[in-house]
């Protein structure tokens, strides 16, 4: 279906530009969002008597949205989620879960439409995530899930908490040998020895 496009869309094109997509794509997002017009003589005339009004919205828009990005690029959010041993999370971070953390820090103006999460995140760690404000304007935000908030600040710090933990400090550790042993004893400590029979 030829659409006419009344924002930019990420790999698709500007405001104006004439472009084809599929069927199912133009009529469940694109029309009902208002985000294009279906391409017909009626509508192209239509979108060349309002093009300066749709552009000077848009311009407001971005605007608003550069002036948002100032606050939210940058911007740190600490999730604490439980997680078995090897650092998976029961469970996952989504897309709810950062807006919520966003706006209990104080960031305001962010939906859930604006995030851009390819996948749930569902380990514990540091982790990269997109905040689309406008079409034309995106800030990354950093995402911190850790099982507590000691763990949180040293995941800030740059200290991999999984590789710690796993760590062991085994200096001065000797096994006791007993060359006498026979395969599969125990071997017994010194003072622990069965005093010999005479």
């Amino acid at each position: 279906m030829e659409i006419i496009l009344l924002e930019r869309i990420e790999k698709l094109g500007a405001i104006g530009d004439v472009v084809t997509v599929k069927d199912g794509y133009a009529r469940n997002y694109l029309l009902p969002n208002k985000k294009a017009l279906r391409s017909n003589a009626a509508n192209k005339k239509v979108f060349e008597a309002n093009r300066a009004k749709i552009e000077a919205e848009n311009a407001a828009r971005r605007s608003d949205a550069e002036k948002a990005a100032e606050t939210v690029n940058g911007t740190q959010i600490v999730l604490i989620r439980q997680s078995s041993n090897a650092g998976h999370l029961y469970g996952s971070v989504a897309v709810r879960d950062v807006v919520e953390a966003l706006a209990a820090d104080g960031v305001e103006g962010v939906t859930k439409a604006m995030i851009v999460l390819e996948r749930p995140i569902k380990t514990l760690g540091l982790f990269d995530v997109k905040v689309a404000l406008h079409p034309e304007v995106a800030v990354t935000i950093q995402v911190n899930v850790a099982r507590s908030p000691e763990e949180a600040e040293l995941q800030a710090k740059g200290v991999d908490v999984m590789a710690e933990m796993f760590e062991k400090d085994e200096t001065g550790f000797t096994e006791d040998y007993d060359p006498n042993a026979e395969p599969g004893e125990i071997a017994v400590e010194a003072d622990e020895a069965p005093a010999d029979e005479a």
